[in-house]
């Protein structure tokens, strides 16, 4: 069964609790609990995941009054989500409330886009990837997107992305095949990379 992940004390992205957070090439690295910047790079790093990572073309889901919204604790942008189960209907009978988890291994409704919805509640936070419950949520059904590979094996041009039922974060294997806990859906890799690293995710074929 699938548990809801715990909203990240910093708004950045879920890790389970004790978890400690390794350092990411490419991300800027702050001191304690502030915003001081302590570490650049030669070259800026490519995106942000949840970020377009092509102009392709792209559609949503088409909510209808009083949707999409986050449901509780919260949805994480750059990720896939699913209707709450529990979801009150709108005037049109779909499902309202959106999450980044799933107890049942159904197929994902959308991927998370980040355009800048994300909300800073922790006291002195510096960053947020964190949707809070009640806040409007935007899924894609189509696109191209910078995501992390959250994987334990390199990903590989035309692999397909499978979707962690427990919070919504992405791995990549063959088509067909399985990853632990996660289901395999339509989007797939259009670059590779190491577990941990920012790849390209489509829906469009390549070439």
């Amino acid at each position: 069964m699938a548990v809801p992940p715990t909203p990240p004390p910093s708004g950045g992205s879920w890790l389970p609790p004790g978890t400690v957070r390794p350092v990411q090439r490419g991300i800027v690295n702050q001191s304690g609990t502030g915003v001081f910047q302590t570490q650049v790079y030669y070259q800026p790093a490519p995106g942000v995941e949840g970020d377009f990572c092509a102009h392709n073309p792209r559609t949503t889901v088409n909510a209808g009054p009083g949707g999409l919204v986050a449901g509780e604790p919260g949805v994480m942008i750059g990720r896939f989500a699913w209707f709450d189960p529990n979801s009150p209907l709108d005037p049109n009978e779909a499902p309202r409330i959106v999450c980044s988890f799933t107890e049942d291994p159904q197929p994902v409704v959308g991927f998370v886009h980040r355009e800048q919805q994300g909300l800073i509640t922790h006291f002195l936070g510096g960053a947020g990837m964190w949707i809070p419950p009640g806040v409007m949520v935007t899924l894609h059904q189509t696109g191209d997107f910078f995501v992390r590979n959250n994987g334990d094996a390199r990903c590989e041009l035309g692999m397909r992305a499978f979707a962690f039922m427990s919070d919504g974060a992405i791995a990549f294997a063959a088509a067909g095949g399985t990853v632990a806990d996660a289901v395999e859906t339509k989007w797939f890799a259009t670059s590779a990379g190491d577990p941990g690293n920012l790849v390209k995710m489509s829906t469009w074929p390549l070439g």
